[in-house]
């Protein structure tokens, strides 16, 4: 309950000098891999999640999962359901959910998920961030995560739909679930197979690709066994440190952004306002006055 209500104090809208605080020292003190798990809506993100949390239990590694929800366009709402389709045990102390709703972000996560996760990862042994269902351009897992595991159903369309999608640079890992849609699943790996190796920037690590069936168990051992092959590269070329830096440099540019855009609006407040009571003015003119 104490980690809740610091996570709590984490999404208000301006952190105050004892949770920046908090922050540095969680910041300095990381123990945790962090794994991004994203991908289309109805892959069976949740179920796999829950797969994989089982299993790492069992290995006796504590696990946190940051599960974010869509929320409304209009009514910034989010039912912040994903975490009631996590198959978990509710009495297991080494397992902890938050959820986080995506507010006016678009590519996946939220703004508070990086503070969220180092809190985390200075706690725990994993950290699993499940993005909200992505289509083909939402790729911000990249800026939170460690390791990115893009999940693809099979018969989810031919190598050029692959090839038009961005999200397809970012992997370091791609799993094609539900593989016990054997015909499915086969030409599905292969078609993902096809592009991944032709992405100019993977001359590094190159992405592996693996089946797995959350319904049977099938290749999940594979899949975490390569989850941590990953780490140990990262770990061992002395990338992980420059990557986490690099995350936080971004989300300190986009926080700046967003302070620097809500003073802007509340300076032209009044103008704003008598724009959207004027019904005959065009509102696009309203950019006029940003000229001197």
């Amino acid at each position: 309950m104490a980690l809740a209500r610091l996570l709590a104090r984490l999404d208000a809208t301006r952190l105050d000098g004892e949770a920046l605080d908090l922050l540095d020292a969680a910041w300095r003190a990381p123990r945790a891999q962090v794994v991004g798990l994203t991908g289309p809506p109805g892959v069976g993100k949740s179920t796999l999640v829950s797969v994989c949390v089982r299993h790492w239990r069992r290995a006796g590694r504590r696990v946190a999962v940051v599960a974010v929800d869509p929320s409304s366009r209009r009514t910034q709402g989010a039912i912040l359901g994903d975490r009631t389709r996590l198959e978990l045990d509710p009495e297991d102390a080494g397992v902890f959910v938050r959820s986080v709703a995506a507010r006016d972000r678009l590519g996946g996560l939220a703004t508070v998920v990086l503070p969220t996760v180092v809190v985390l990862r200075a706690l725990f042994d994993i950290v699993l961030v499940e993005t909200v269902g992505v289509g083909q351009s939402e790729t911000e897992i990249r800026d939170v995560a460690d390791t990115v595991v893009l999940a693809v159903q099979p018969a989810s369309g031919d190598s050029l739909q692959f090839i038009k999608a961005g999200i397809v640079e970012i992997p370091d890992i791609a799993v094609v679930t539900k593989a016990d849609m054997t015909a499915h699943a086969d030409r599905t790996r292969r078609e993902l197979l096809s592009v991944l190796r032709v992405q100019p920037d993977k001359t590094v690590w190159c992405p592996a690709i693996e089946t797995v069936s959350a319904a049977t168990g099938d290749g999940i051992e594979r899949l975490l066994e390569r989850i941590d092959a990953h780490h140990r590269h990262l770990t061992a070329r002395g990338d992980l440190a420059a990557r986490r830096h690099a995350q936080a440099c971004l989300w300190l540019e986009t926080m700046l952004r967003q302070e620097v855009g809500r003073r802007g609006l509340e300076s032209f407040a009044a103008a704003l306002a008598a724009l959207r009571g004027d019904m005959t003015r065009p509102p696009l003119r309203g950019l006029a006055w940003l000229e001197p």
